[in-house]
């Protein structure tokens, strides 16, 4: 049966589309057949992140608007199996997004391409774009920076979740809801810079799925057009990979939460370890 996720969060610039990419990246380098949507018309990101960005003819709203057909506007991924991209329009505007076309959007990716997963980056903002993304979502990833702003704006996100989607409105059994903290720094966490994730964890009571460091490794993985989760070697690339595991059941233990203990050469030299 065909699960729809959407990524998502009240403020912009959280990582909803690195996110996003690296999430649909891990589930099908697992074997799922995975489709990634860019639901922020107008703007236009994720296309970039998945390194796609030549190969866009067909958008999602020519394939609502009925200009071009869903064979033509999925892109596949050339360096993992079973990772397909439907990337947003650049120049209409986020009311092009019905959702009687995203509807059937969603009927076909689900019935006749018989998709795994149907992963949508939903853009910032609580306005028509957002809840577009949102109202036929089954799983939601709550993205969030640990900073006061960033989860108070998640806090509004989990009410949309809990009143304007298509399982609150038929009185179904609620959107499975998880939590991911981003851009996370132990040392600021420890100098009172920056909320720990059991603060943010208690303020929006979502169970965690998993924290991504701050890393070098998402701004050099964006800029090459490479989702990071392809990136193993590197912290954020298998935090997002534990994410995954977790998404998927296995247990795993939160890793990248407490500052590394230098080493005697780092300790001697002032370098890392």
């Amino acid at each position: 049966m065909t699960r729809i996720v959407v990524v998502t969060s009240g403020k912009g610039g959280v990582g909803k589309t690195t996110t996003s990419a690296a999430f649909a990246t891990g589930l099908a380098l697992r074997g799922y057949k995975t489709a990634v949507l860019d639901f922020d018309i107008g703007l236009r990101n994720l296309d970039l992140i998945m390194g796609c960005e030549r190969r866009v003819v067909y958008d999602f709203v020519n394939v609502i608007k009925k200009e071009g057909n869903l064979n033509q506007a999925l892109i596949k991924d050339k360096r993992v199996d079973n990772l397909f991209i439907l990337p947003a329009s650049q120049t209409r505007d986020k009311d092009a997004l019905t959702q009687e076309g995203v509807e059937q959007v969603m009927k076909e990716l689900t019935e006749k391409h018989q998709f795994d997963y149907i992963v949508c980056d939903s853009p910032a903002g609580i306005e028509h774009g957002a809840i577009m993304a949102m109202y036929f979502a089954d799983e939601a990833l709550i993205t969030t920076n640990p900073e006061v702003s960033s989860v108070r704006d998640s806090d509004r996100i989990i009410g949309m979740l809990n009143s304007k989607t298509r399982r609150a409105e038929l009185g179904e059994e609620p959107i499975k809801e998880h939590l991911l903290l981003t851009r996370y720094e132990p040392s600021r966490v420890l100098s009172g810079d920056m909320l720990s994730a059991e603060d943010v964890q208690e303020i929006l009571a979502v169970p965690l799925l998993g924290v991504i460091p701050e890393s070098k490794a998402v701004l050099q993985a964006s800029n090459s057009g490479t989702p990071v989760t392809l990136d193993e070697g590197s912290d954020a690339g298998q935090a997002y990979h534990d994410v995954v595991a977790r998404f998927l059941g296995e247990d795993r233990p939160l890793r990248f939460m407490n500052l590394r203990k230098k080493g005697l050469l780092s300790r001697l030299f002032g370098g890392s370890t």
